[in-house]
């Protein structure tokens, strides 16, 4: 193994390694969420509103069954990351080999069943007639790349679990600018219409996911797998299947409010789905270093829980929320003045009441971003000391705000309701993931027979 690539977090400032690990990291979600932002702003301006507004009311769907992907991959890292922390090589590799036969069969059967069932899906989610071919043509393509999700994901978690935060970066530098690529010459030169952009997105992570294989292959001798070890492990996958399905849940249950929501969107015409689809591409990159945050807190927990150091965990999870409080105001401020300028990457400027609509969007999501920055830092740190369960709770609490105000609140305050969806579900998770936070330190250290310390966030 080139011990160059790997981070102990176990010792050290909690402050210096979150902010050493999460850079690198963020760099990475803003890499990626360049697949999103360039495929809409290509979208919106070459293709038109409809198409924009096509793509966009596909997001909902395909944050569920992606971010479900996503969420699945993260939790099976973090058995590595504990293994990692506790210096069980074997276990390690044991851990890694099971979690590629269940990837493997998680993204054959989602596949199948998800393809057989997109425009069924976009039916029941009522997308206007008017762009509901377009919206089939682009989820269709995006639903055969799952198994390329699952790739790149799935690495990328393992090389983060063992510290290393900057690879996934460089390649998905890489992808980035080939997904650039891929997108004018499939629209402007191959004339493929809103298919363009999901194909490159998916030839692009498939990319970057087998740079990931290359480089662990070249680079992790403690990750080169022999013998018994690839068998399957019917405590390995229990293991498994406890951290990465629940995490997958997460994503897909807070998801699911968020289909009702565009659901209620979808109902209020081509023009609101638009704004949402601007205003939700900017939030969402905005939002990444609350997500390198999580993803940073849960490698950090995962391996002080492996050290059994339970004191390093508050210590990381208050320089985590320090950190995102400060650039919380920064990012609120920066979208406040200049969030519809921003806009215009996205839409022409004679859309004046779209780019009206985006930055309402925009304005009243980022006054809550301080509760969003609880949502991910408690979330994902709970997730890596092992309790994964309480993160279906927290997306259930997402899910029931986002499904009150898809049912409820739309129909009688329109547009403006859509835009405190989001903020609602970040205050209700909140409201159940810190006293979440005390009750599993306590199990820990009751498990690891530590003496109780009192807990505090603040």
């Amino acid at each position: 193994m080139a011990k160059s690539t790997t981070k102990d977090m176990a010792s050290g400032s909690p402050m210096k390694l979150i902010l050493g690990f999460a850079i690198p990291m963020l760099l990475g979600l803003l890499f990626q969420q360049c697949y999103s932002m360039v495929n809409t702003i290509i979208v919106g301006q070459w293709l038109g509103v409809n198409s924009l507004a096509a793509v966009g009311s596909t997001g909902s769907i395909n944050f569920m069954i992606i971010g479900f992907c996503t969420g699945v991959c993260s939790g099976f890292a973090i058995p590595s990351a504990q293994k990692f922390g506790a210096g069980d090589y074997r276990a390690l590799r044991k851990f890694v080999a099971n979690s590629i036969w269940i990837s493997v069969i998680f993204a054959v059967v989602m596949t199948i069943v998800f393809c057989s069932l997109s425009m069924t899906i976009l039916r029941w989610m009522k997308t206007p007639a008017d762009i509901i071919d377009e919206a089939n043509s682009y989820i269709f393509v995006i639903f055969l790349g799952i198994p390329a999700t699952f790739l790149y994901n799935l690495l990328a978690g393992i090389i983060r679990s063992l510290g290393d935060s900057k690879t996934p970066v460089y390649f998905l530098t890489l992808s980035s600018v080939l997904n650039a690529v891929l997108d004018v010459v499939s629209i402007g030169v191959l004339h493929m219409g809103v298919a363009g952009p999901a194909w490159s997105t998916v030839i692009s992570q498939t990319v970057s996911g087998l740079l990931c294989l290359v480089y662990i292959r070249k680079q992790f001798d403690i990750l080169k797998i022999k013998g018994d070890e690839w068998n399957w492990d019917g405590h390995c996958v229990s293991m498994l299947c406890m951290m990465g399905i629940p995490m997958g849940l997460q994503y897909s249950i807070t998801a699911i409010g968020s289909v009702i929501l565009q659901t209620s969107v979808n109902t209020l015409g081509s023009m609101a789905v638009a704004s949402v689809t601007a205003g939700s591409r900017i939030s969402q990159f905005f939002c990444c270093p609350f997500d390198a945050l999580g993803g940073t807190i849960a490698t950090y927990a995962g391996q002080n829980v492996g050290a059994k150091k339970l004191d390093r965990i508050t210590q990381g999870l208050k320089a985590s929320a320090i950190i995102g409080a400060v650039y919380s105001v920064v990012a609120c401020l920066l979208l406040v003045v200049f969030g519809k300028s921003i806009a215009l990457l996205f839409l022409k400027a004679d859309e004046v009441q779209i780019l009206k609509q985006v930055h309402e969007f925009l304005i009243i999501n980022s006054l809550f971003y301080i509760p969003l920055t609880l949502v991910n830092v408690v979330r994902f740190c709970i997730q890596g000391m092992g309790y994964s369960a309480f993160a279906i709770l927290a997306g259930v609490c997402e899910m029931a705000a986002r499904t009150v105000v898809g049912f409820f609140l739309v129909p009688h305050f329109g547009y403006m309701a859509v835009c405190f969806a989001s903020p609602l579900a970040w205050v209700c998770a909140d409201l159940f993931l810190i006293p979440a936070y005390s009750y599993c330190l306590k199990k820990l250290r009751s498990l690891f027979g530590i003496n109780p310390k009192p807990v505090s966030l603040v």
